[in-house]
């Protein structure tokens, strides 16, 4: 009898399969506020959008005469040069001032403080004009031996140092204070077992930097690197004080001879949002290849439970 009543307890697999789905329909929630609030935004954009395209005041048609001009080229194309090799000279002495912060020496890593503390605490502009008169303090450059030893060249800081030599110094060591600390905290995300199982494998400490934790660590330097790509280019606007035609300085030469102030600088924010959308695209390219094996795929399934859908 007890055999039984267990047999009757547990019904066949058959049986329960074929038993009517009775689970509650999932009905997705209604959001009558965040809806209107959607379509109120979409008519002041559609609004803003269509006064802007129709106000004769912007002068649009003199935007698409300049739009293209030969000086507005040679303005990007200078500007963009100033980005990369102030970029990638700031990545660099970012990355040798992170290692040596972060070093065992104290004299070492106190020197790195104090370079990104002094170039963190000064303004650009600043910086930058501080370069372009240098000439003011060393008038001449020399090498030789120190402490009133012979001089064996000597050459013109004003020869050596140009307005656009004084831009590039002043973008390059004020972009490697900012890197400095983006790179530092990136080798500090790596986890201490890598560290562990390196030194296991034998790696010494510049391959156990160059083949680990540097790689692993470019998941959490990339987005703030990014981040300082894009106000570099925007910052290459600061030029302008040393005469350097980059895209702003070749608007202001324009306006200042035709007076449209307004069109011109429309142009040179045209440029500006094109290269800053060219390079967020390549940000998030780059963002997503080493963030593989990292990100779970668990949000999407969350967003579909939170907005009451089945799967």
């Amino acid at each position: 009898m007890q055999q039984l009543a267990s047999r009757d307890a547990f019904p066949p697999p058959s049986a329960v399969s074929a038993s009517p789905d009775t689970s509650i329909p999932v009905v997705p929630l209604k959001h009558p506020v965040r809806q209107t609030f959607g379509l109120v935004l979409l008519i002041v954009a559609v609004a803003v959008t269509w006064n802007v395209a129709t106000n004769d005041r912007f002068h649009w048609n003199v935007v698409s005469s300049y739009l293209f001009a030969p000086e507005i080229l040679r303005g990007v194309v200078l500007t963009i040069i100033l980005t990369i090799f102030s970029m990638t000279a700031g990545i660099s002495l970012g990355t040798l001032l992170a290692v040596m912060r972060l070093s065992d020496n104290p004299i070492v890593s106190s020197i790195s403080r104090g370079y990104i503390w002094f170039f963190r605490g000064t303004p650009l502009l600043v910086q930058l004009i501080f370069w372009y008169n240098i000439a003011a303090l060393y008038p001449t450059i020399s090498i030789g031996i120190p402490f009133g030893g012979p001089e064996l060249m000597v050459g013109s800081v004003n020869t050596l140092i140009t307005p656009l030599g004084a831009a590039l110094l002043g973008l390059s060591l004020n972009e490697a204070a900012y890197m400095a600390e983006i790179i530092r905290g990136g080798i500090g995300s790596v986890d201490n077992g890598q560290y562990d199982a390196a030194q296991a494998l034998g790696m010494n400490k510049t391959q156990l930097m160059r083949r680990v934790i540097l790689p692993q660590a470019m998941r959490v330097v990339l987005p703030p690197t990014g981040n300082q790509v894009i106000s570099m280019l925007k910052g290459t606007t600061l030029v302008s004080v040393l005469a350097i035609s980059d895209l702003l300085y070749s608007a202001q030469i324009i306006y200042s001879l035709n007076y449209q102030t307004i069109p011109l600088l429309i142009v040179a924010s045209l440029w500006y949002l094109l290269m800053t959308t060219i390079l967020s695209f390549f940000q998030d390219k780059l963002e997503k290849h080493y963030a593989r094996g990292f990100t779970a795929s668990v949000a999407p399934t969350r967003r579909r439970l939170a907005l009451g859908r089945a799967k």
